[in-house]
């Protein structure tokens, strides 16, 4: 059996005292061990930011790639080699912003990844500008007369595209968190979890406080995270009551390495390679 001492390295964390990445990292240990995952198994590939520093903490495979292009490796790994469990990590400036491109058509393809994303709102590494997700009127150092534009919903997005798990967590409940993730690494195509991560250096209005006070849990009411339509009209609730858990969910549908017909018979990583085939094929652009 893996433990969660497995996947401890030596790498001294470098976060603040209280952020809420501790929640995430720890929520990440517990899926993976609670699914029996052995550390060779896992890639976690991460872009730039307070959030791309979570794989440096680890005991896995690690790719540190460009701000806001974790999913593009991620996905290439994937295709390469399926016995990977593949998951990107990032900010919601580093999924959302930078990376907001590879976000909506990874949607599209469906890889079978999982996509976690520190949402809290800010620019943390930068030290505190407005991210796609800051709230309208939410002031900062650079917004000195408050924020003018509307957040980036990135689950009502995501469902739209009919991505085929939805979910955000809040890293204030860690065993809700763990349960989530777990089900998103569980799932076959790519799976969201959208993680409510408080700052607490440079987002003083989006504290642990205020989002205990407005967050429930979507499984303890009458809730189907099958309705595509329901899931939508959830997505846009926010305010005094905040959804958290799993808003849709979809299987079945063919993932973006069951459509690529190489890889009908063996993975990339299991097939002999052919340099000449790469000479004939820029041989018909001459």
């Amino acid at each position: 059996m893996t433990s969660k001492g497995d996947y401890k390295n030596k790498v001294e964390i470098e976060w603040c005292p209280g952020c809420g990445n501790f929640g995430i990292l720890t929520s990440i240990k517990n899926a993976l061990s609670g699914l029996d995952i052995p550390p060779h198994k896992i890639l976690i590939v991460s872009g730039i930011g307070q959030s791309g520093k979570l794989p440096h903490y680890l005991r896995c495979n690690v790719f540190n790639g460009l701000h806001g292009r974790a999913i593009p490796p991620a996905i290439g790994a994937k295709v390469s080699n399926h016995d990977l469990n593949v998951i990107a990590v990032g900010g919601d400036g580093d999924m959302y912003g930078e990376g907001g491109n590879h976000f909506i058509h990874a949607v599209r393809r469906n890889p079978n990844i999982t996509v976690i994303v520190h949402d809290n709102q800010i620019y943390g590494l930068t030290k505190g500008q407005a991210s796609p997700t800051s709230d309208i009127g939410m002031k900062t150092k650079v917004q000195k007369h408050g924020v003018m534009h509307t957040p980036f919903n990135s689950l009502a997005t995501a469902i739209s595209l009919d991505c085929t798990f939805v979910s955000r967590g809040f890293a204030g409940d860690v065993k809700h968190l763990s349960g989530i993730i777990k089900q998103a690494i569980e799932h076959k195509g790519l799976s969201l979890v959208d993680v409510l991560q408080p700052c607490v250096t440079f987002n003083r209005l989006n504290t642990f406080k205020w989002y205990k006070e407005r967050v429930y849990k979507l499984e303890e009411t009458d809730y189907n995270p099958n309705d595509k339509t329901k899931a939508f009209e959830k997505s846009m609730e926010w305010g005094d009551n905040i959804p958290i858990g799993v808003f849709y969910k979809r299987e079945g549908k063919p993932t973006f390495e069951d459509n690529l017909p190489v890889l009908e018979s063996r993975t990339l990583v299991d097939q002999e390679t052919d340099p000449s085939m790469a000479d004939e094929l820029m041989d018909g652009f001459t």
